[in-house]
């Protein structure tokens, strides 16, 4: 779902995912698509994307009566939010709100009323890949300008290597989105959204500082930014379908489904024969994560049914 709706076609190309169906619908796998599984669709929310595209409904019961084992791998959807002043401006949008819509018009879909940033003020508030794929969609619509927000102060262009091995190396990362147009800022923070009519015009922001264990302002620094559409690409923070409520799956202090990971028993939950990877049970990560952990609870499964594996760890 992420990889076809998530991230952008300029970045990956679908015929890559749409190879690997196939090649696995020839393994033997059966794609059920459209499927709402815990909870009718209308108490999803109104206008909730799932209760648009929604074909049918599962529950719970019905899987574990069917199946000998389950495995939810269902991703970390909760986007993060910015509860500043104004924040119910329209115009103020998560990203993956405006990504995914895209994606579909690039499919062939037809998207009503779609999310655009032609000939707009774009601002995009959080640094990540994220943040930067909202910056290559929003140049490839023309926007008229497109500012990307970081809260963490500029990383240096080269890493010091002997400090951070073998761990992820801090450095300034320049996607190609930012090569193709956009104004960075740093060590920056959102204080209010600003607007006229009940639609975003700017933001007032201030510059901060990292001290004592929080960001605090740096005095003196207020500024004002022009924007007409504000993309929040924060990051993630737990599941938000009610399948593990559903299920009744134990979660853990984030919010995710609490699952195990050693060679005994790993990946299950707390309901018999029912199995969590991937995102919705570490929380949000890259995709080579989700491929280990999906490996490696494919393993376990596999002993669960078996009682043994010849499958790799």
């Amino acid at each position: 779902g992420l990889l076809r709706y998530g991230i952008p076609d300029f970045k990956m190309e679908k015929s890559h995912i749409d190879r690997r169906v196939e090649q696995m619908k020839a393994e033997g796998v059966v794609f059920r698509t459209g499927v709402v599984v815990g909870a009718a669709k209308d108490t999803l929310g109104k206008g909730s994307k799932v209760t648009n595209l929604a074909k049918e409904t599962v529950t719970p019961e019905q899987l574990q009566g069917e199946f000998d084992a389950v495995l939810l791998t269902g991703g970390a959807e909760q986007s993060r939010d910015l509860p500043a002043p104004g924040r119910d401006l329209d115009g103020i949008h998560f990203a993956m709100e405006f990504l995914p819509q895209q994606n579909r018009v690039n499919a062939g879909d037809k998207v009503k009323g779609q999310l655009r940033a032609d000939g707009k003020h774009v601002i995009v508030i959080g640094g990540g890949d994220t943040g930067s794929d909202c910056v290559g969609t929003s140049n490839r619509h023309g926007a008229a300008s497109v500012t990307q927000f970081e809260l963490m102060p500029m990383p240096p262009e080269a890493e010091n290597k002997p400090l951070v091995w073998p761990y992820w190396p801090y450095k300034l990362r320049t996607s190609s989105s930012h090569e193709e147009g956009c104004e960075r800022e740093f060590a920056i923070s959102t204080k209010e959204f600003i607007g006229e009519k009940g639609k975003v015009t700017g933001l007032k922001t201030a510059q901060v500082e990292f001290k004592d264990g929080k960001f605090v302002e740096v005095p003196g620094t207020e500024k004002i930014h022009k924007a007409d559409l504000v993309l929040l690409a924060m990051g993630f923070v737990s599941p938000v379908s009610p399948v593990l409520e559903a299920f009744g799956i134990e979660k853990d202090a984030r919010g995710n489904a609490k699952a195990t990971v050693d060679f005994n028993g790993g990946y299950a939950t707390n309901v018999p024969k029912v199995f969590a990877a991937g995102d919705m049970r570490r929380g949000q990560s890259l995709v080579v994560w989700a491929i280990r952990e999906g490996r490696q609870a494919a393993r376990a499964v596999d002993e669960f049914l078996m009682g043994f594996s010849d499958l790799p760890r």
